[in-house]
């Protein structure tokens, strides 16, 4: 047995016992006589502690260790002395005295130190064995399993099935070009890797399974986007007698459980909803990050009789009138509204208009084209204050 207790899991009720532990040397502190070395494995440290004078061999054998040795060590699990306890750390009440100490494998050079996040990312991916040690990275996987395994026992409670389907298999038309595998047995033919599991469970449905769900592996050979890429992973949901809603309430019930078991988290369910009107109408974007609260503010009603051409034109002719308050931005240079303007035209606005508030003036060409009773229901609509920047568009 290599060991009894992992490195997280002694405590002050197990003073006197004789355990193993095995990890990896993460601090060696070398007090010339006495040798302090913090051992860790996935779960956490602990601190064992080499003294001479209970053991000369294991002490000069601990002195020779280094950072990331992987060691195997047998002794009696000890109070830390009064002062010295380390509340930081769940095992801070205790320290092993070794008995025997076994040097299971030695480092090498270390390509970069654990506690910082290296900067060359070729060197990162030459040792990810050693990357994968760091904390970030160990709490990601640990994580992506909690995530997956909350995925798989709540859809279980929901009478899903879990059905893995082929992953060689002919080539769909789909929405992006397919990775492609030739043929050994077939010379000049090729298998594809599933973009998507789509003709497999729209086949699964006819035959009868009804809901089946995988955590599915989906393959795309296209350039990497920030929400795109080659080689992914995606919870698959198929199922049939089911309407919209019970989607959504399935969706939102598995995100709530998956939050619950990841981070602990309770979140409120049904979520909030919004039509595909509703999104474009209020933030011009089918996937709106509603963190920013920037609304488009419809202003038909205040500007329906304006005398200012632009906005009376665009109105007459069936279009829209609609401003963004960007709160405490007044403080824009011209180069900024030159940039923001050239953004608006490229995604096919006319132009971008602005109001500046500032020292309690309304900086603008457009502002001598109001009445005093449109640009009242303008600041109360928009609830325009000092510093704010207010943008316009016409179309």
């Amino acid at each position: 047995m290599y060991r009894t207790h992992h490195c997280a899991e002694l405590r002050g009720g197990d003073i006197g016992r004789t355990v193993k532990l095995a990890g990896w040397v993460h601090v060696r502190r070398d007090h010339g006589g006495v040798v302090f070395i913090d051992l860790r494995d996935r779960e956490g440290l602990t601190q064992v502690v080499f003294r001479p004078e209970e053991n000369v061999e294991a002490t000069k054998l601990a002195h020779t260790l280094r950072h990331e040795d992987v060691i195997q060590v047998e002794g009696k699990v000890a109070a830390r002395l009064p002062g010295t306890e380390n509340p930081k750390l769940s095992t801070g009440e205790i320290e092993i005295l070794p008995d025997a100490l076994r040097i299971l494998n030695r480092a090498d050079v270390l390509p970069f130190p654990l506690d910082s996040d290296p900067s060359n990312e070729d060197v990162r991916l030459s040792y990810r064995y050693f990357d994968l040690r760091r904390p970030s990275l160990s709490r990601n996987l640990r994580m992506r399993h909690r995530i997956t395994k909350a995925a798989r026992d709540y859809l279980d409670e929901q009478g899903f099935v879990e059905i893995e389907t082929p992953i060689l298999s002919k080539s769909t038309p789909e929405g992006a070009r397919d990775f492609l595998v030739p043929s050994r047995l077939t010379p000049g033919k090729f298998y594809a890797l599933p973009q998507a599991p789509q003709q497999y469970k729209q086949l699964l449905m006819v035959g009868g399974i009804e809901k089946y769900f995988q955590i599915a592996k989906c393959f795309r050979d296209e350039d990497l986007r920030a929400d795109r890429q080659p080689e992914f992973t995606q919870i698959d949901i198929e199922a049939s007698f089911v309407e919209p809603n019970d989607i959504f309430q399935l969706v939102e019930g598995m995100l709530a459980a998956i939050f619950r078991a990841a981070r602990g988290v309770e979140i409120p369910t049904p979520f909030p909803r919004l039509t595909y009107a509703e999104a474009m109408d209020q933030f011009g974007s089918d996937k709106p990050d509603r963190r920013f609260q920037m609304y488009l503010t419809d202003l038909a009603d205040v500007f329906a009789t304006s005398s200012f051409k632009m906005f009376r034109g665009a109105l007459d002719a069936g279009g829209v009138v609609k401003a963004i308050n960007a709160k405490n931005f007044a403080a824009l240079t011209v180069g900024q509204s030159n940039e923001l303007t050239a953004m608006a035209k490229h995604y096919g606005a006319k132009g971008l208009a602005f109001i500046k508030i500032e020292n309690g003036e309304w900086k603008s060409p457009l502002v001598k084209f109001f009445t005093a009773e449109e640009k009242a229901a303008l600041g109360s609509k928009l609830q325009a204050e000092e510093g704010d920047l207010v943008l316009f568009t016409a179309d």
